[in-house]
């Protein structure tokens, strides 16, 4: 476990600051051959999806990178570049086997650098975790084992295509160079290639390239040698390993240090310690349910062993944190990479003390959701990611008075947004406290980090001078009283009370009364809904004792949700024994539990002593369709127009707020 970190809270408001002297390791300077770095912050090569189909680079990639450089880490890693056509796993992955790309490259580069941080690339070839519908061909592979996420047939690779594959890896590293980035990180992590040869998990076969620990490392041993003749012996290189895969026959820290003695001679100058496979993401990109800088152990492990500079990576959100890594030697460099996403000045803020200020990745993994969803990256906190030229924030030509009305996140991103710009804004919010329903996801255990957005949001609204009025019930005649020049409503959503007989009886319990503690349960409950927020109440209850059945009409649980997220939840799920019963609804509830159908009609009695409904919401909006008439300047964000995700709200907040 990572020390102790001493906070230091100011008398006069609260807030949470730190003494100075607790960053002196994350900024003390660091050396990598001849390249000097400022601090301890390298944002590692993370998939942005901001490249057009033919794979060029386009203005929204350079100002992606650019934004990121400017936030003050010490060296940017760009994301992952193919170094083959066929080692491309999406349309929108970035690429690097062509000179054609040389050009578009440079301009990153260019850019990095130009605002103070090292510019560095990755490159990487995706071999059997490459879909046959982007290559139009099987994916070549170690051995005739498929991928077990995507599957299909692949095509080992023979003598001659290991050849062409080392080669395209020097080709590769040859351009980065002539591109201007300043060094090289060659991807042999996350079930890839390299991580494929290396591991039993992926590798059978029985010549010289697999079987024992030297014939499963010759693969990389060679790409590095090759890698190394191209680039010259002064040039920084950098190998990525997931040190641990969480497989049967997958790879061990012990397994990974071995591995590492045998590689790390051939050139190789500094190690990036990840984890995780194609069949374990959660390791690759963790989830809420994580801690904090759960990979540091082996890294420090690693760099024990090797006695060679390592930089750690996995859910390192937090400056003191990463400080407390550097502290205690686990590693010589933190990865921030979601973190950045969040927040690109995370580094600067960090620096100069404002801790409050961060806008903190929450590990909702929608930015890796959204790569593989949309095609784009999105993040739930940071509306602006992936769109930072065409949402950039100016004055307002003309100031208005803006009347928000509601202080859940899209509520509260709005009015500070507006504010920011130079709007008078008073935001409306009915009950004591503001963060809307996420101050009920919070209760959940491992949804604690929400509570960092409210207080994100709240912060900024304090600083941009946005007037909350709480406790208040906003009607018609308030907003004739305010006489603003715009209204936005952000009143949410309330639950749906389905027509189930019984659904009167004391037994069934609301929600919100659940969440926040207003009336505890034990013993047996009935979760009627599998959705997302079924699955996570569900999960409340079971950490808190309970014994829990999931009642479900459709055949999966949460389809909804994030995926790596949902596969954690439902294991832990699994962990707690809860019943889960798809393909049923509740034909009737009464004093002592409930009774459900299959689709075939077929009655089943489950005792229970609580039930709670969780099928989802419908918006509140009443007062939308009494101010209309009223010819105001009208939005409505968020629940109260349909009932979706915090992103969504937040987006549609950060929208409004830079239009008005």
């Amino acid at each position: 476990m990572l020390a102790n970190i001493a906070y230091l809270k100011t008398a006069q408001n609260g807030r949470i600051w730190f003494e100075q002297t607790m960053m002196k390791h994350l900024f003390s300077p660091f050396r990598i051959k001849h390249l000097h770095l400022e601090n301890r912050i390298v944002m590692p090569g993370l998939a942005s999806f901001l490249i057009e189909d033919d794979g060029s680079i386009s203005d929204k990639t350079v100002e992606h990178y650019r934004k990121r450089a400017a936030g003050g880490p010490a060296m940017v890693i760009v994301e992952a570049h193919a170094v083959s056509p066929e080692g491309i796993v999406s349309t929108h992955q970035a690429r690097i086997y062509d000179d054609r790309f040389v050009e578009g490259l440079s301009r990153i580069a260019q850019v990095i650098k130009s605002e103070g941080a090292i510019p560095a690339i990755q490159i990487h070839h995706g071999g059997r975790q490459v879909p046959f519908r982007v290559i139009k061909r099987k994916p070549i592979a170690p051995s005739n084992l498929p991928c077990p996420t995507i599957r299909g047939e692949v095509e080992p690779l023979d003598h001659d295509g290991i050849r062409r594959v080392v080669k395209d890896f020097g080709d590769a590293a040859s351009r980065a160079v002539e591109a201007g980035f300043e060094l090289l990180e060659i991807h042999g992590a996350h079930g890839y290639i390299i991580n494929q040869f290396l591991s039993r998990f992926s590798n059978i076969r029985d010549d010289e390239y697999g079987g024992d620990l030297k014939g499963r490392t010759r693969f990389a041993k060679e790409i590095l040698q090759e890698v190394r003749s191209r680039i010259g012996k002064d040039f920084p290189l950098s190998f990525k390993i997931s040190a641990q895969e969480f497989v049967p026959e997958g790879l061990t820290v012990e397994e990974s240090v071995e591995i590492l003695k045998e590689i790390v001679p051939c050139g190789v100058d500094i190690l990036q310690v990840s984890a995780g496979n194609d069949a374990t993401p959660e390791w690759i990109c963790q989830p809420m349910f994580m801690e904090k800088a759960c990979l540091a152990d082996s890294a420090a492990k690693i760099r024990e062993a090797l006695s060679i500079p390592v930089m750690s990576v996995g859910r390192i959100n937090d400056p003191l944190v990463a400080d407390s890594i550097i502290e205690q030697g686990k590693a010589d460099l933190v990865c921030m990479g979601r973190g950045l996403l969040a927040d690109p000045e995370l580094p600067k803020k960090a620096k100069e003390g404002q801790l409050d200020d961060i806008r903190i990745c929450i590990a909702c993994n929608t930015c890796m959701e959204s790569i593989f969803r949309r095609g784009r990256i999105e993040c739930l906190v940071n509306p602006f990611l992936g769109r930072e030229k065409e949402m950039e924030l100016h004055p307002a030509t003309k100031t208005k008075k803006v009347m928000v009305v509601g202080g859940g996140p899209g509520g509260l991103n709005v009015a500070w947004i507006a504010a920011q710009r130079g709007h008078e804004v008073h935001l409306y919010e009915r009950q004591s406290e503001l963060g809307g329903q996420l101050n009920l996801a919070t209760i959940a255990s491992y949804k604690k980090e929400l509570v960092s957005l409210i207080e994100y949001q709240k912060r900024q609204g304090e600083k941009f001078g946005v007037n909350i009025h709480l406790n208040s019930e906003v009607t018609v005649d308030t907003v004739r009283e305010t006489a603003p020049d715009v209204v936005i409503l952000a009143t949410g959503s309330v639950p749906i009370t389905p027509p189930i007989p019984g659904i009167d009886r004391p037994i069934v319990i609301p929600l919100t009364e659940i969440l926040n503690g207003v009336r505890p349960v034990k013993g047996k409950v009935v979760v009627v809904g599998g959705g997302a927020t079924g699955c996570e109440v569900a999960h409340h209850l079971s950490e808190s004792g309970c014994q829990v059945t999931i009642v479900e009409m459709l055949p999966k649980l949460a389809e909804q949700l994030e995926s790596i997220t949902r596969k954690v939840l439902i294991g832990k799920l699994k962990e707690k024994n809860a019943q889960i019963m798809t393909e049923y609804k509740v034909a009737y509830i009464e004093d002592d539990g409930v009774t459900v159908t299959d689709k075939d009609g077929k009655e089943l009695p489950i005792k229970a002593d609580a039930v709670v409904i969780t099928i989802g919401n419908r918006p509140d909006n009443a007062l939308f369709e009494h101010i209309k008439p009223m010819g105001l300047e009208l939005y409505q964000i968020g629940d109260c127009l349909e009932p979706r995700s915090a992103k969504a709200a937040i987006y549609e907040g950060a929208v409004i707020g830079r239009e008005i």
